[in-house]
């Protein structure tokens, strides 16, 4: 329900235009990283505002990547959860650059929180955002378009809300592996479970 009511309060105050017009929003397609046939997939729902969810990009998610990603055991799937108006404008500036720059500029969000949320203002957010959309490589009429696309804004609000409910999500981090909700854990716990479910769909011979 918190979910829910925080993704309508946003929606109705960044995209009450296109809102306006009745239209219903579609839902986008994940931006996977890894093997296309790889035997399990980790969906992280995660907040671009969550300290949690920065102290996982930067304590196990380059073991996990190094370990099941690369190695082609795991195809990894990130899905934004939207909290708060910051969290979402750095969800748009996630996809701005388009997919092949949306893990990279996660991680760029993630690994610069604590200063990129450091501001007073929106103004000061938004103007600390720009600095990392612009050291992505992005213009600045690039992120102002994509900030204003509120037909776009719609949609990422639609795709956090269905997959959020569908999955029962709650706080952030949340996993899904192998189609079983975990909660955040310390590596070596997530190793164990990830371990498990590979055994499962790939049994040693």
């Amino acid at each position: 329900m918190f979910l829910r009511s925080a993704a309508t309060a946003i929606a109705l105050t960044l995209a009450a235009p296109a809102l306006a017009q009745d239209a219903t929003p579609e839902t986008l397609p994940d931006i996977a990283l890894g093997a296309e046939d790889a035997p399990l997939t980790i969906v992280e729902y995660a907040s671009y505002t969550c300290g949690h969810c920065a102290n996982f990009h930067t304590d196990v998610y380059p073991q996990l990547k190094a370990d099941y990603i690369d190695t082609g055991l795991v195809r990894f799937v990130q899905r934004d959860v939207y909290f708060d108006q910051p969290g979402l404008w750095a969800g748009i500036l996630a996809r701005c650059g388009g997919d092949e720059k949306f893990y990279p500029v996660s991680g760029m969000l993630f690994d610069e929180q604590q200063t990129w949320l450091a501001g007073g203002s929106g103004d000061e957010i938004a103007s600390n955002l720009r600095r990392i959309g612009l050291k992505a490589g992005m213009t600045e009429d690039q992120m102002t378009a994509c900030w204003n696309d509120t037909a776009k804004v719609e949609q990422l609000i639609a795709t956090f809300q269905a997959n959020a409910t569908a999955d029962g999500v709650e706080a952030t981090p949340t996993f899904i592996i192998g189609g079983d909700k975990v909660p955040n854990q310390a590596w070596d716990s997530m190793k164990a479970v990830i371990d498990e479910k590979l055994a499962e769909v790939a049994p040693a011979e």
